[in-house]
């Protein structure tokens, strides 16, 4: 009796695993994912999701009560996880939202506003009486308008150019094997640190709708995305610099080919950009 009841709590814990295990990265039915405190980012869905736990309360008067208390309790417990895994993402190489909040009283606002507007994506009454629930918010729309506005870079080097026939559809950066970490605001850089593709180089609209760039973990996924195709240009990336991971550096004869294309396509600034990573 005793190894199945141990078997009952290992096999519990394991499915509850990717919402309390340590960060990383992981994949999960081709997105993207990342582990973060108390919860977790999908890079390809631009969504946080968190995990609450609650008991029923010892003063209800009946099973339905205490069943209702449990899950309200759940919520309660799921909203302060999704608070703290939202101040968890990352938004470029230096700067989490968390340390962003901090200066920023704005920025705390909105993001308790996202919260607060979070759905519930699953509810799970366990034999002990308790319940979980599960709790899913966007990082796109205002959270990223938010985020994004505090930038006074951003769609800085947008420019008006004439139109022609796009002969490349989008760009794919491999920047698998080097440590890169998805972001809201990645960076692309040539070897001497000047900036290729970023923040400044974006319509807001674009970045706000979809993010500044894609992410997921297989280049041949990617070279099929709606966002990239039908000919995007695929760079091999070097290495990253910066502390989180999130600037990518590239070979100076690839930066300029991309230099030259994005004068006279407007792929980048409609954040036509997927980066691959492990």
């Amino acid at each position: 009796m005793r190894w199945f009841l141990a078997f009952l709590f290992i096999a519990a814990m394991t499915a509850l695993l990717p919402l309390n295990a340590n960060a990383g990265l992981y994949e999960e039915k081709g997105h993207v994912i990342e582990r973060v405190d108390n919860g977790e980012v999908n890079w390809t869905a631009n969504t946080v999701r968190a995990l609450g736990r609650g008991a029923p309360s010892p003063r209800a008067k009946s099973p339905a009560s205490a069943r209702l208390t449990a899950k309200r309790a759940a919520k309660v417990d799921a909203l302060r996880n999704l608070l703290e895994a939202v101040g968890g993402v990352r938004i470029d190489s230096e700067t989490t939202v968390s340390s962003a909040s901090a200066s920023s009283d704005v920025i705390k606002t909105r993001i308790k506003g996202v919260v607060k507007a979070a759905i519930v994506v699953e509810v799970r009454e366990l034999p002990d009486g308790s319940a979980e629930v599960v709790l899913e918010a966007p990082i796109s729309g205002i959270l990223a308008e938010t985020v994004y506005g505090g930038m006074p870079d951003i769609g800085a080097a947008v420019l008006e150019r004439p139109k022609k026939e796009a002969v490349n559809t989008g760009l794919i950066v491999d920047a698998k094997g080097i440590g890169a970490r998805p972001a809201m605001s990645p960076k692309i850089v040539d070897e001497h640190g000047a900036e290729v593709y970023g923040s400044r180089f974006v319509n807001k609209e674009f970045a706000v709708k979809q993010g500044i760039a894609g992410f997921e973990k297989d280049l041949d996924v990617a070279k099929e995305s709606e966002r990239v195709r039908a000919n995007p240009i695929l760079i091999k990336a070097i290495r990253t610099s910066g502390k989180r991971g999130s600037e990518i550096v590239i070979r100076n004869e690839d930066s300029k080919g991309l230099r030259d294309s994005s004068r006279n396509l407007s792929f980048l600034e409609e954040t036509k950009v997927i980066i691959v990573v492990d």
